[in-house]
C-alpha cells in the first residue's frame, strides 16, 4: 500500500479554533490552516477585530471563517463560545490554544522581581495558564467525546530557559524599555507541563496535545534588541511570524498522527546551545 503523504496535510472540512486569533501569531496560524482547507474560528477579545480578520481569511482562501469575542478567563464564556462555534462551523477537531497577555498595565508588567505585584502576577496567570486550561478543558473534552482531535498550545522559549538579562540593556519594544518578567517564564513553563498532562490524559480518547515553543519573533523591537538577541541564536537572527506556521500545520495534521506530548521548539537553535 502506497501512502499519499501530501494528503496527510489536507485539513479540508475540519473546524479549527484559534485563541488569540488577532495577534501576531494567531493571524498567521489562521491563514495557514485556512490555506490547507480548514474552516476557522478566530477567538479574541475584540468582536470587530475578529469579524474583520475572519472575513479577510474567508475571502482569501474560500473557506468558512467567523470571529468570536471571548474572555478565556471565564469558563462560562468559553463554554458559550464553543457552543456557538460548533453550531456555526461544525464539530471542532483542531484547537490552537494560543492566547496570552502582557497585562493592561505595561509598567507593572516590566517591574523588577523585587517590586512585581501580586495583582499583576495573578492577572497574567489568569490568562496565560488558567485561561489556557479553561479552553483546553472545554474543547479537549468535546474532542475526547468524539474520539478525535489535535490541540497545540503556544508556550515560549522562556518556558524552557531563563532570559539572558544582558540583552535588555538599551533594548526597546515599540519605543519603551523591556525585559521578560518572571511571571511570563513561569506561566509558559506551566503551559509545557499542562500539555504533557493533557496528552497522556486524553491519549486513549484519540486526542493529541503538543506544545509549540516559539523563539523571539520580530514584532516591533528596536535594532539593539534584534542584534543582541540574534547574537545568541545559532541561525543568527530573530524569527519571522510565518516561520511558526509550518510546525503548526504538521502538528494538527494527520502527518503527526503518532506525535503527542511533545514540545516543538522553533527557536533558531537557541535551546541547543
Amino acid at each position: 500500500m502506497t501512502t499519499k503523504f501530501k494528503a496527510l496535510f489536507d485539513l479540508s472540512g475540519r473546524t479549527a479554533v484559534i485563541t488569540g486569533g488577532c495577534g501576531i501569531l494567531g493571524l498567521r496560524f489562521a491563514d495557514g490552516l485556512a490555506e490547507f482547507g480548514a474552516n476557522v474560528a478566530l477567538v479574541d477579545l475584540d468582536q470587530a477585530a475578529t469579524d474583520s480578520a475572519a472575513a479577510e481569511i474567508a475571502s482569501r482562501h474560500s473557506i468558512r471563517a467567523k470571529g468570536y469575542a471571548c474572555d478565556i478567563t471565564r469558563p462560562d464564556a468559553v463554554r458559550d463560545a464553543a457552543s456557538a462555534i460548533e453550531s456555526d462551523l461544525g464539530p471542532v477537531s483542531i484547537l490552537l490554544n494560543n492566547a496570552a497577555s502582557k497585562t493592561r498595565d505595561v509598567d507593572a508588567f516590566f517591574a523588577p522581581v523585587e517590586r512585581f505585584s501580586q495583582e499583576t502576577w495573578r492577572e497574567i496567570m489568569s490568562i496565560n495558564l488558567d485561561g489556557m486550561f479553561n479552553v483546553a478543558q472545554v474543547f479537549g473534552g468535546l474532542m475526547a467525546e468524539r474520539g478525535y482531535g489535535a490541540i497545540v498550545q503556544t508556550a515560549s522559549i522562556y518556558g524552557l530557559m531563563a532570559p539572558d538579562q544582558r540583552i535588555y540593556e538599551g533594548s526597546e519594544y515599540l519605543g519603551r524599555a523591556i525585559n521578560t518578567p518572571a511571571v511570563y517564564t513561569a506561566s509558559k513553563a506551566g503551559v509545557i507541563g499542562l500539555t504533557k498532562h493533557l496528552a497522556t490524559y486524553w491519549a486513549a480518547k484519540g486526542v493529541r496535545v503538543n506544545t509549540l515553543t516559539p523563539g523571539g519573533v520580530e514584532s516591533g523591537q528596536n535594532e539593539t534588541f534584534k542584534q543582541r538577541y540574534g547574537d545568541r541564536i545559532p541561525l543568527g537572527r530573530m524569527a519571522r511570524a510565518d516561520e511558526m506556521v509550518g510546525a503548526i500545520l504538521f502538528l494538527v495534521s494527520d502527518a503527526a498522527s503518532y506525535v503527542t506530548g511533545q514540545n516543538i521548539a522553533v527557536d533558531g537553535g537557541l535551546s541547543a546551545w
